[in-house]
């Protein structure tokens, strides 16, 4: 059905595409310019720094770009962890494409072996996004104040996957 790329220049459009109102209604409304530019430079460094991994999500059969999904390091709670994020363009959303990509991009991290635990804090009312976690196979840590985007607090969920234990339930 999906498969995940790691991100390239090409996939400054997806960005942007993604970046509607209705796709950033949990995380604050759309970014400006500029700000699309700087995430899209960092999605580009992730690998070379070491620090994590973003994908567009394509359809395998024709190759189109439907999303993205990826994980970078961050310090929670005192602790290094990776923290996962994905986004699937509304014409797509409902198929199953978030947990196939997010449990794809989950196993490319379980791969490093750097880290034990990889979280998600979707938005205590991002239903679709709480349910990925669930079918990926993330533990719900419980309630938490997360700031996403800087400078902003949300009410999340704080879901977290123990790395080397691992194995997608999602074929």
């Amino acid at each position: 059905m999906v498969l995940i790329q790691p991100w390239t220049e090409t996939d400054l459009d997806l960005l942007r595409r993604i970046n509607t109102p209705a796709m950033k209604m949990h995380v604050g409304g759309p970014e400006t310019e500029s700000a699309l530019l700087v995430r899209h430079g960092r999605y580009l460094n992730f690998p070379r720094e070491g620090k994590g991994c973003m994908f567009s999500i394509r359809l395998r059969a024709t190759g189109d770009p439907v999303g993205s999904v990826g994980y970078a390091e961050r310090t929670w709670q005192g602790e290094a962890v990776f923290e996962m994020g994905w986004n699937v363009l509304t014409e797509f959303q409902g198929r199953g494409i978030a947990g196939k990509a997010a449990a794809a991009a989950a196993a490319h991290a379980a791969g490093t072996g750097r880290l034990r635990w990889l979280h998600a804090f979707p938005s205590v009312d991002n239903t679709a996004s709480n349910a990925v976690c669930r079918r990926v196979g993330f533990e719900l840590a419980g309630e938490c104040a997360f700031e996403f985007p800087p400078g902003r607090f949300m009410r999340s969920n704080d879901w977290r996957l123990d790395l080397p234990a691992f194995a997608s339930p999602i074929e």
